[in-house]
């Protein structure tokens, strides 16, 4: 939202701090949990072993003897199979993985021979369907321009959670090109996967363009998932869905093998149900990798254990920036956060209120001018490394493909973002060059580094992402909403969201935000916050709420 998707629609409605969004609830009040009359019209979902489950809590088992990789990977696959296709049909998943139970057995040999790789080790993790696996999944962006497609290799993130022990459980659905495709776009929805939806109120949306990668941690039909971003992607889903999420440094994950938007904002990052889940996983995709050149930067700022800066009395003595500039948010979602606030100023931190930010830097329209000339230049270079057999070679060939087969591909709405795009020059145009350095600057020199320097900050907090709005086909997502991700996404620094409550029985998330490899002060913060107010609760799969 503002996420790969929301940059997008947002700079054309007039700024890329907003995004998809819209408050859409009932009147008055909020709640903690869904009141009376919502969850009398929740859809009807088997009780589940796993609910909630952790990944402390999935090792301690297998140690135990009590599971294996092998049951826990069929319970959450009997879990994708009762809610995704049947059930509340949340369509989160596109895929699962043939060979994911013969992968298990494979681990927990392993585990009898007395040989257990990590933490990861028979965790399952699904991957959003833009990042690269070679096995018998494919890796399409939920385009039928790929349908079939398998690359040829991992993505350097894929490899490294195999080394690390998990099980690649399956492909996650999205916002079709990570909602770099229509202005007047569905986010969670895509011509392979259908429509994702949120499961706290099953006509609402669940944001993106890491839709089904949030759906699928929220609803507990994965241990762990991973999303990308590149301008709110991992912030927004992640928010909507009532999740923890982590958008790290550029460079800190590798890109290669993730199907592009922007070299400069792009990102994978883990998806979870706590900060201690996230914290595991973040530390599973990390290395130099030779085939993305910013994870250079890397060498030396990053750690194979995020779980060491943990500490529940983190906010102690935090200086907190607290930042009220991002327009948009809902008062029920800005009562909230003054409740965060004061929950980390109870918990010890000194809190700057406020610490705001010069807002042209994020609304630039430059922002989108950049993405126009990144997405071409990077997704050609993609689909080349794809080889001679790739069902496309060219964004000129994707456009060509949706065109003739509009009435699977477009049946909601069109691709004028495609079209945008290629007619973009080369990445040596004066006017790519000048909106990079501008935004950057704006953000970077002149924004959260000047912002945290002023004030000597450990963290920069706003509100996530404003409530999830309705699912519409017709009209599309609602860009009026509040986003705080644009800045983060630009810097290409690092965000993580964590819950901080409900409205009407809809979540909404609280963001810190700061200087580039900052990843071990934001989840201390992070982590303490969450501690200190255990906002999660699971979905209720209501149909509808207020």
């Amino acid at each position: 939202m503002i996420d790969r998707r929301g940059f997008i629609g947002a700079s054309v409605a007039g700024g890329l701090g907003a995004v998809a969004a819209a408050s859409g609830c009932a009147p008055d009040g909020d709640s903690a949990r869904a009141g009376a009359g919502e969850t009398d019209r929740a859809t009807a979902v088997p009780p589940f072993e796993l609910d909630e489950v952790t990944v402390d809590q999935l090792q301690a088992g297998m140690a135990s003897g009590e599971r294996t990789a092998r049951s826990i990977a069929e319970m959450y696959l009997e879990r994708i199979e009762a809610l995704d296709g049947q059930g509340p049909e949340l369509r989160s998943i596109i895929e699962t993985n043939p060979d994911a139970l013969a992968i298990a057995d494979e681990l927990d040999a392993e585990r009898t021979a007395g040989n257990v790789r990590g933490p990861l080790h028979g965790i399952p993790v699904a991957l959003k369907d833009n990042i690269d696996t070679h096995d018998r999944m494919t890796t399409t962006a939920g385009s039928l321009a790929l349908e079939g497609s398998i690359p040829p290799q991992d993505s350097f993130c894929a490899a490294r959670l195999r080394e690390a022990g998990a099980v690649i459980l399956a492909k996650a659905n999205l916002s079709e090109w990570a909602y770099f495709r229509g202005i007047r776009a569905t986010s969670g929805w895509s011509a392979r996967g259908g429509q994702c939806r949120n499961p706290y109120a099953l006509d609402r949306n669940p944001c993106g363009s890491s839709s089904g990668s949030g759906v699928a941690a929220s609803a507990n039909l994965c241990a762990l998932t991973v999303g990308t971003e590149t301008g709110g992607s991992i912030m927004c889903p992640s928010s909507s869905n009532g999740i923890v999420g982590i958008k790290p440094t550029v460079g800190l994950w590798s890109r290669s093998g993730v199907i592009p938007i922007s070299h400069s904002q792009d990102t994978a990052g883990p998806m979870c149900r706590t900060v201690r889940d996230a914290a595991i996983l973040l530390g599973g995709c990390i290395g130099v990798d030779p085939r993305d050149p910013a994870t250079a930067a890397s060498e030396g700022r990053e750690h194979a254990d995020y779980t060491q800066f943990l500490d529940p009395a983190g906010l102690q003595g935090a200086r907190i920036g607290v930042v009220r500039s991002f327009p948009g948010f809902d008062p029920r979602v800005l009562a909230l956060f003054d409740e965060a606030v004061e929950a980390m100023r109870a918990e010890g931190a000194v809190v700057i209120d406020p610490a705001n930010m010069d807002a042209a830097a994020w609304n630039d329209p430059l922002s989108l001018v950049l993405l126009e000339y990144e997405f071409k230049a990077d997704l050609n270079a993609y689909l080349a490394g794809l080889g001679p057999d790739a069902p496309v070679k060219s964004l000129a060939e994707v456009i060509e493909f949706n065109e003739r087969n509009a009435d699977r591909e477009m049946p909601h709405f069109g691709q004028e973002r495609l079209i945008a795009s290629q007619a973009r020059g080369p990445l040596t145009d004066p006017e790519y060059l000048n909106a990079k350095a501008t935004i950057q600057q704006a953000n970077r020199e002149d924004g959260i580094d000047r912002l945290a320097r002023e004030h000597s900050l450990d963290a920069i907090v706003a509100p996530t992402r404003d409530l999830p709005w309705p699912t519409d086909h017709i009209k599309g997502d609602r860009l009026d909403g509040g986003s705080s991700a644009a800045p983060a996404a630009i810097a290409g620094y690092p965000d993580i969201t964590v819950p901080m409550g409900f409205v009407k029985g809809l979540p909404a998330g609280v963001s810190f935000f700061g200087p580039a490899w900052t990843e071990p002060t934001l989840l201390r913060i992070a982590y303490a916050y969450e501690q200190a107010t255990q906002q999660r609760r699971a979905p209720s799969f209501a149909a509808t709420l207020g």
